[in-house]
């Protein structure tokens, strides 16, 4: 048994909770953004905002990110875990880059909000904020159905 598959359990503990933690940050900050933008450029709730968001990005979204890529991939090369014959793991894949899409435009977002350049309403981040949800769905019934 090679040390990958020993460590399998464990690594797929690590994956998970890596995109709950991810996922977590990627629902929020579009919350987060939703209230920023209803709120006067330079008062004491915008300031509050840009620390919050901030500290989300960089603190946990950032390396939740870095550890679901770096435990996906793990899990990819483990012998026997994935069949690269078949079309769902190429979907969830496909799936996966847009949440890293979406991930980044956030952190954009971010900065222009920092700058106090935001140019977006609160309905815009309202329907940004179910993207990374819809995707989540799309990812998990590709894993554990696998339909094609």
């Amino acid at each position: 048994m090679s040390g990958l598959a020993a460590a399998y359990p464990w690594i797929k503990a690590c994956h998970i909770i890596s995109i709950v933690a991810w996922m977590a940050g990627l629902l929020y900050l579009p919350r987060l953004f939703v209230y920023h933008a209803s709120v006067p450029r330079g008062s004491d709730a915008a300031e509050t905002f840009k620390v919050m968001e901030r500290r989300l990005l960089r603190g946990i979204m950032n390396p939740a990110m870095l550890a679901a890529y770096l435990f996906g991939i793990l899990l990819a090369l483990t012998p026997g875990i994935v069949d690269w014959h078949a079309g769902w793991i190429y979907a969830k894949l496909t799936a996966v880059l847009a949440l890293t899409v979406i991930h980044h435009l956030l952190a954009r977002w971010r900065k222009d909000f920092a700058a106090d350049r935001n140019r977006h309403s609160p309905r815009f981040y309202r329907i940004v904020n179910e993207v990374p949800t819809l995707l989540l769905i799309a990812i998990v019934i590709l894993v554990v159905v696998k339909p094609f």
